[in-house]
Order: C-alpha cells, then structure tokens, then sequence
C-alpha cells in the first residue's frame, strides 16, 4: 500500500478533499520521521511499537567473493507489532 492508497481509503472511509487527507497524511508521517529522529519511542495502540536502535560494528562477509568487510556502527529502525495485530493477522 503506498500513501496514494492510504489516501483513497481515507477518502472513501471520511468523505474529506483529498488535498486535505494528503496534507494529514503527510503531518502524520513527518511527525513520525521527527520522533524517531529524536530517538522517540512511537506506540500506536492496537498496531505496534516503532523504536531506533543502535547497532554494533560487526564484521561482514561479500558473498560474492568472500572477503571480509567491517560493517559500521549504524542506527536501524525497529517495529514490533502488538498482540492485537499479530493475532488479526494469524486469522
């Protein structure tokens, strides 16, 4: 599903301009993008977790000609989905 999507549901779903719907869907986006900027945890009730997390150097191995490669300390965005949608899901 890409944002046009989101926005078509909505649409269909609230009846609202879609100039308006994509304006909140791109708010709600970017602050989501300025909380996990500030390292903010996001909980969305009944959907999940959204948190960063530092990873540790590593070293890692090109398959394709199996040198070995140091792999930088880098930060990686974690979801972590709620009780809620994994048993939705599993129905």
């Amino acid at each position: 599903m890409t944002k046009t999507d989101l926005v078509n549901v909505i649409f269909d779903k609230v009846g609202l301009p879609k100039t308006e719907i994509q304006k909140i869907v791109e708010i709600v986006f970017e602050t989501m993008k300025e909380a996990l900027i500030e390292k903010e945890q996001i909980k969305i009730s009944g959907f999940g977790v959204f948190t960063v997390k530092q990873k540790g150097p590593r070293i890692g191995r090109n398959p394709k000609t199996m040198q070995t490669v140091e792999i930088k300390p880098r930060k990686v965005v974690t979801f972590k989905a709620s009780e809620q949608l994994k048993s939705m899901i599993q129905k």
